[in-house]
């Protein structure tokens, strides 16, 4: 039995909700639903090589990045204490200054529509860019083939979490991007379900049950809907980049550490 007691605080401040919650709730998947992929973070060590990929470099990954992503190391990507712990250590790597990790459920799990809940607690600080995103599996070309950002916070701007869509019509790059903002002030002190609910006619974004993103097929072309194929789960910590440090990186914080209690997608009824 899911058990869940919730009290929520919302209020509009300059055109952004904030959202402030005490969050009780079991720990265990629902049972009242379809549950199709999962990982509770139970064991110990390296990530589950059944479940994650790694992606391995430090090119910058089209955003300016400075942190090398490893592979496993435990340093960087470990599962203890019933987390997956994603840790940004300031050490040479490479040609880099910094290393963490980026996994990847890519060629293992995919899914066309569904619910995704990941329940995490973010690090904090300036330079750091963690986040829970998906793409397509079958990506050729970005962003014609999708991109949801379903949490992205950067550590210069505390609190105020983000969600995106991108597509060929709909990006930054182009300046026509669809993206929402929450603050939650303790985003980085407790932990808080982020959740996409996604369905042929829309994508709806949550945090602990408040939602505060749609994205709506109206148009029903590629170029703004490319969200009816399967796409893989991303789970990140970056350091710096053109976003996360647009106001630099504060060396003197490092390490940082991005708790991830467990992912669970569920298939909607």
């Amino acid at each position: 039995m899911n058990i869940k007691f919730q009290h929520i605080i919302t209020i509009l401040i300059g055109g952004t909700l904030v959202f402030s919650s005490l969050n009780f709730a079991s720990n265990k998947p629902d049972s009242k639903r379809n549950l199709i992929w999962n990982d509770e973070f139970n064991g110990k060590g390296l990530p589950d090589s059944s479940k994650w990929n790694y992606d391995v470099g430090g090119d910058g990954y089209g955003n300016n990045e400075a942190q090398f992503y490893t592979k496993n190391r435990l340093e960087n990507a470990r599962v203890e204490n019933g987390n997956l712990v994603i840790e940004a250590k300031k050490e040479n790597w490479e040609k880099n200054k910094y290393t963490s990790a980026r996994l990847l459920t890519k060629g293992k799990f995919s899914f066309q529509y569904g619910t995704i809940e990941v329940r995490a607690k973010l690090p904090k600080g300036r330079g750091t860019w963690p986040a829970i995103w998906m793409m397509s599996e079958n990506m050729k070309e970005w962003p014609e083939d999708g991109e949801l950002d379903i949490m992205e916070h950067v550590g210069f701007n505390q609190g105020y979490i983000h969600s995106s869509v991108h597509t060929k019509k709909y990006n930054h790059i182009i300046g026509t991007q669809k993206t929402d903002t929450l603050i939650v002030k303790d985003a980085s002190e407790k932990f808080h379900i982020y959740k996409a609910d996604w369905t042929p006619e829309k994508i709806d974004v949550y945090i602990d049950d408040q939602k505060f993103f749609t994205y709506e097929n109206k148009e029903k072309t590629y170029e703004a809907w490319p969200f009816d194929q399967p796409y893989f789960i991303i789970l990140n910590l970056a350091v710096g980049g053109f976003w996360g440090g647009k106001e630099g990186i504060d060396d003197t914080i490092f390490p940082q550490k991005y708790y991830i209690d467990y992912v669970r997608v569920y298939k909607n009824d």
